[in-house]
C-alpha cells in the first residue's frame, strides 16, 4: 500500500514537473552545450585575441567574430541594416611645454601638468614676472599674501611645509588643494607648485601621467571637456624652482631658513620669463557595440524587445607583468558570458527557423568598454537603437565559466544580481525557470544595493536599471586569475558555464512568449510604485 503510494506520488510529481517545461524551450536548447560553449571561448580568448582590449585589434577581431557568427544565424542588423553601433570614443593626451627665459623644460623630469585639469582648448600664458609666495599660507598667524595682489599673476608655492621649518601637514594633497583654491578664487593666472619628488618621479606616476586616457563623448563628457579651463597648475621640480628664484638672488634652501628664521613671509615678485602651454590631443578610436536583432513572431508584442548582453571587451596585454605570459585572455571575464550570448543567438534563431521563434523580439548585444567604465552599455542607453520604453528586460552575463573560493566544494551555483531590484515578478520569472528546467542554486549574497562589492552598480546591466528597465545579472564571482594573465580557458568549467548559460535562455523564453511584460513595481532606490 505504502509503495504504490510512494510511486504514486513519484508519477504525479514527474507529470506536474512535464507540464512545467515547455518542450521547443527543452527541444532547441540543446546547442547550448559545452561543446559549443568551447567552440566560441577558444577563439575568442585565444592569444590572437590579444586580451581583447577596447579600440585595440583585438577587440575589433572580437568583434568581426561576433558579427560574422550573428550573420550566419540570420539575425538582422538593426543599426541601419549594419551589426556594429559605433561609439563616438577617443584617446585624449596631453601636449605640455614649459620654458624659461626661453630654454626649455623636460616634462615628467623638471616639470609636470596633470591631463585631467586640463579642458576645453588648454591654456596657455607667458609673463615676465613670478610672484613667489613662499608657503601659500594665510592665517590669523601668518599670512604669505599680505600686501600682494595676485590677480593676473603666475603664483609660485611650496607643495608643501611650515614657515617654522616642519614638513607641514600629512595631508599635503587636501592643504595644497586649499591654497589652490584660493589663487584660484583671487584670479591668479597660474599657480607653479615646487615638488621636490618631480626629479625622481617613479614609473607608474610617469605611465599614469602619459598614458592616453579612453573618453566616450556622451553629452555629459563633452560638456566637461568643454567646461572652462580653470587656473592652471604646473608642478615643477627643485631645479626649476631654484633658477627663478636665482633671478632674486636666493635659493629654496636659503628662502626657507630665512622663513623659519625671521617667521615672517619671503613673499615678492621675481623678474624671470616663463611661458608655458598645454592642450589635449585627441585621437579617434573604433570601438563598437556588436548587435544582432531577432524580430519576434507577435504582431503586436514583437514591438517589444528584451535585451540579452554581454561585453567582449577585456584588458589586453600588460607589459609589466613578470614571467612570458603578458595577455590577459579574459575567458571567464568575460569571453565565457560572450559565449552565452552567442549560444542563446542560436538557439532562438534554430527556433525560428523551426517556425517556433519567440513572439517578443530579442536583442542581442555584445558591448565593449565595458572594462574602461561601462562606456558600451553606456553609450547605447543614450543612444538606443530601439526605445527604452518598449524594452521590458535586460539579462546580462558577466563571467559564468568559473567559480569562487566560496563554492569551492559545489560549483553548481550561479550569482543573481538585480532580478528583484526593481520588479518582483520578474525575480518569480527567473527562479521558476530554474526551477523547472536547470535546478542551479541561486546565491543572492551580493543581491542589494550595500553590498560593499557594489556588483549591482560593476556591470552592463545597470545601464538598464538606472533607466527603469529591470534586470537580471549573472555572475559567478570573483576569482585569483580575475584581471590576471591567469584567466585562460584552460580553467573554465565548460560544463557549468553551458548549465549557467541554459539558465538565462530558458529565462528570456519565458519572458519572450508571456502575455504580459515584467510589471515594475519598485523605484530604483528599491521603494514600492504607488
Amino acid at each position: 500500500m505504502k509503495k504504490h503510494l510512494l510511486y504514486a506520488s513519484f508519477v504525479l510529481t514527474m507529470a506536474c514537473s512535464a507540464t512545467a517545461q515547455n518542450k521547443d524551450a527543452v527541444k532547441f536548447s540543446k546547442t547550448i552545450s559545452k561543446d559549443n560553449a568551447y567552440k566560441h571561448l577558444s577563439v575568442l580568448a585565444s592569444d590572437a585575441y590579444e586580451g581583447r582590449e577596447t579600440g585595440t585589434k583585438g577587440g575589433w577581431m572580437a568583434a568581426d567574430y561576433i558579427k560574422n557568427f550573428f550573420k550566419s544565424l540570420g539575425l538582422k542588423g538593426p543599426v541601419n541594416g549594419d551589426y556594429f553601433q559605433p561609439i563616438d570614443m577617443v584617446n585624449t593626451s596631453l601636449s605640455q611645454i614649459l620654458t624659461l627665459n626661453g630654454q626649455p623644460a623636460e616634462a615628467l623630469k623638471e616639470f609636470y601638468i596633470v591631463p585631467q585639469t586640463v579642458s576645453g582648448a588648454g591654456f596657455g600664458f607667458n609673463t615676465p614676472t613670478v610672484l613667489f609666495a613662499g608657503y601659500g599660507l594665510k592665517n590669523d598667524s601668518y599670512n604669505d599674501f599680505e600686501g600682494a595682489d595676485v590677480a593676473g599673476k603666475v603664483v609660485m608655492i611650496f607643495k608643501s611645509g611650515e614657515p617654522n621649518g616642519t614638513a607641514g601637514s600629512t595631508n599635503s594633497r587636501s592643504v595644497l588643494m586649499a591654497k589652490v583654491k584660493y589663487l584660484t578664487e583671487k584670479n591668479a593666472a597660474a599657480v607653479l607648485v615646487i615638488d621636490p619628488t618631480v626629479e625622481v618621479m617613479p614609473e607608474n606616476l610617469k605611465s599614469y601621467l602619459t598614458a592616453p586616457r579612453m573618453v566616450m563623448k556622451t553629452k555629459e563628457e563633452i560638456e566637461k571637456l568643454n567646461a572652462p579651463q580653470e587656473t592652471p597648475v604646473i608642478y615643477i621640480g627643485s631645479g626649476v624652482a631654484n633658477q627663478i628664484l636665482a633671478a632674486a638672488k636666493t635659493n629654496i634652501t636659503d628662502v626657507k631658513k630665512k622663513i623659519a628664521d625671521t617667521g615672517k613671509p619671503a613673499t615678492q615678485e621675481i623678474n624671470v620669463s616663463i611661458s608655458a602651454s598645454a592642450k589635449r590631443v585627441e585621437t579617434k578610436v573604433r570601438a563598437e557595440n556588436v548587435l544582432g536583432f531577432l524580430e519576434g513572431s507577435d504582431p503586436k508584442l514583437k514591438h517589444e524587445v528584451l535585451v540579452v548582453t554581454g561585453h567582449y571587451d577585456h584588458i589586453g596585454i600588460t607589459p609589466e607583468v613578470k614571467g612570458d605570459d603578458k595577455i590577459n585572455n579574459g575567458a571567464d571575464d568575460d569571453g565565457s558570458g560572450t559565449t552565452g550570448v552567442l549560444m542563446l543567438a542560436e538557439a532562438f534563431a534554430n527556433a525560428k527557423k523551426a517556425g517556433k521563434g519567440p513572439k517578443r523580439s530579442i536583442l542581442f548585444m555584445t558591448v565593449t568598454g565595458e572594462e574602461k567604465g561601462l562606456l558600451g552599455s553606456e553609450w547605447y542607453s543614450e543612444h538606443p537603437v530601439f526605445p527604452l520604453e518598449k524594452t521590458i528586460t535586460n539579462l546580462n552575463i558577466d563571467m559564468i565559466g568559473r567559480g569562487d573560493k566560496d563554492h569551492e566544494k559545489d560549483n553548481n551555483f550561479v550569482y543573481i544580481i538585480g532580478s528583484d531590484m526593481l520588479s518582483t515578478e520578474l525575480d518569480h520569472i527567473g527562479k521558476k525557470a530554474n526551477k523547472d528546467y536547470v535546478n542551479i542554486q541561486l546565491d543572492e549574497r551580493y543581491n542589494n544595493r550595500t553590498d560593499p562589492n557594489r556588483y549591482y552598480y560593476r556591470s552592463d546591466h545597470y545601464n538598464f536599471a538606472k533607466h527603469g528597465i529591470p534586470v537580471i545579472f549573472y555572475f559567478n564571482g570573483v576569482h585569483e586569475d580575475y584581471h590576471q594573465p591567469g584567466d585562460e580557458i584552460s580553467k573554465i568549467d565548460f560544463p557549468m558555464l553551458a548549465k549557467r548559460a541554459r539558465l538565462v535562455y530558458f529565462t528570456a523564453w519565458e519572458l519572450a512568449n508571456r502575455a504580459n511584460r515584467p510589471k515594475v513595481d519598485k523605484n530604483e532606490d528599491g521603494t514600492r510604485k504607488n
